[in-house]
């Protein structure tokens, strides 16, 4: 079957669509929450309650997301014992994700003066921020058991064909952390903190909806687990083989965006906030993208499960296809919309000025960045963790490299080598994947 024939065949993009829009508007649930907190802080009085979050969100990017593969290692396990129709694989997985969860999750609130401490090290901007900053880390990290068990449910959730269940848990989330924000930092004044409680609240709330789901599903399903067997010790190999490897992965990918971070914030706080409204551009067109990876990671694992390699390499047609027409769209609103939405989400008005003045960064950056996103829902699918960790640990120092020859350039260096990173992904990814796909 040939690539135009692929691309006729209404079947596949149906069954691509039944997981990427349920996914999607999970996903852009996520980056509009970062909106509204940018919002909420981009119009108070003074810029360094916007900096103040901006690091702060960043800080548990870093912890939460260095957790990723919590839901990454989940979903591949679950969709390819999903395809195999292996039920006991599939409970067993999500035993061993949510019992890791919580372990990870107790772990960082016992951590929690470290955790502040470390972060007040890194961050060199004003007292202002450092100050409203460490009110919001010690606010926040209660929410890491909920968090990182919520990432389980995802990618479970996920893994066994069920994206509107994800869809409901994420909606819930956001929205009600959303709501939240505007009750506790424009009703009553909690400022920072306000920002964080509304975190906390939403995820244990997303927890307990979760908890229904489960339930529900089991009970439809007719299962019951063997909790003891589930829990062994050497049932935790293959998750922990997936889990090690997308960490290392996760771990450069995160370390990347810090440093853009930590080293915008040396340019001061207005650069330090113009720079987190662009993000949220960043953010926004990831999630937008990641419902085409999620389709990918759900339906390359099983048909990874059934050894269907045709229908495999379908799907990966298919969701390349609406992965490029996606991104362009994405480019084409950043393009003709971009200083509007600028101007909803800061008030401020030399930090509107900055962000106009990087604004052609974020328009290139979803046709730059689309490569990397594809793949990493193909590799998960197909269980390819160490492919994941080698070719994000070449991007790493592609990033590292352009970052050292472009410093004169300052921010624009610093965007310079951001967008070198995100194009280093795929197109490492994509050498990778041609060595590899005689293996699928």
């Amino acid at each position: 079957m040939t690539i135009l024939s692929t691309l006729q065949d209404t079947k596949q993009h149906r069954q691509v669509f039944a997981i990427m829009v349920p996914m999607t508007l999970s996903g852009l649930s996520i980056p509009l929450l970062g909106m509204v907190d940018t919002a909420m802080m981009g119009h108070l009085d003074a810029a360094y309650y916007l900096g103040a979050v901006a690091v702060g969100s960043l800080v548990f990017s870093f912890l939460f997301w260095g957790f990723g593969f919590l839901r990454m290692g989940v979903t591949g396990l679950t969709a390819q014992a999903y395809g195999a129709q292996d039920q006991t694989k599939i409970l067993g997985t999500l035993t061993r994700g949510l019992s890791l969860a919580l372990c990870l999750g107790v772990l960082l609130i016992l951590l929690q003066d470290a955790i502040v401490h470390f972060s007040l090290l890194l961050i060199e901007s004003s007292d202002n921020v450092e100050r409203n900053l460490a009110l919001y880390l010690e606010v926040r990290i209660f929410s890491a058991p909920a968090a990182l068990i919520n990432y389980v449910l995802l990618g479970w959730f996920l893994g066994i064909h069920r994206p509107r269940l994800t869809l409901y848990l994420l909606i819930l989330v956001n929205v009600s952390n959303i709501v939240l924000d505007l009750l506790f930092v424009m009703v009553w004044d909690w400022r920072v903190q306000g920002v964080a409680w509304a975190s906390v609240c939403a995820e244990y709330m997303g927890l307990l909806l979760g908890i229904y789901l489960i339930r529900a599903y089991a009970k439809e399903k007719k299962l019951t687990w063997d909790w003891r067997q589930d829990l062994m010790w050497e049932k935790f190999t293959a998750l922990f083989h997936v889990s090690g490897n997308i960490f290392i992965r996760t771990l450069c990918l995160i370390s990347c965006f810090a440093f853009f971070t930590l080293q915008g914030a040396k340019f001061g706080e207005t650069i330090l906030a113009a720079n987190a409204v662009l993000m949220n551009f960043q953010t926004f067109m990831a999630y937008g993208l990641d419902g085409f990876a999620h389709a990918a990671e759900a339906l390359v694992g099983k048909h990874s499960g059934r050894r269907d390699r045709r229908a495999l390499l379908d799907t990966i047609v298919i969701c390349a296809f609406w992965s490029i027409v996606v991104a362009l769209t994405f480019s084409a609103c950043y393009y003709g919309l971009g200083p509007s939405l600028i101007g909803l989400l800061t008030g401020l008005t030399n930090v509107r000025e900055a962000a106009l003045e990087y604004l052609p960064w974020a328009i290139a950056a979803p046709i730059l960045s689309v490569g990397g996103y594809l793949f990493d829902g193909i590799f998960i699918g197909a269980a390819w963790s160490a492919a994941m960790r080698n070719t994000m640990l070449i991007s790493s120092v592609v990033f590292v490299l352009a970052w050292y020859f472009s410093q004169q350039w300052e921010n624009h260096g610093l965007w310079f080598a951001l967008m070198s990173f995100m194009l280093a992904r795929g197109i490492t990814m994509a050498f990778e994947f041609r060595r590899k796909q005689k293996m699928l």
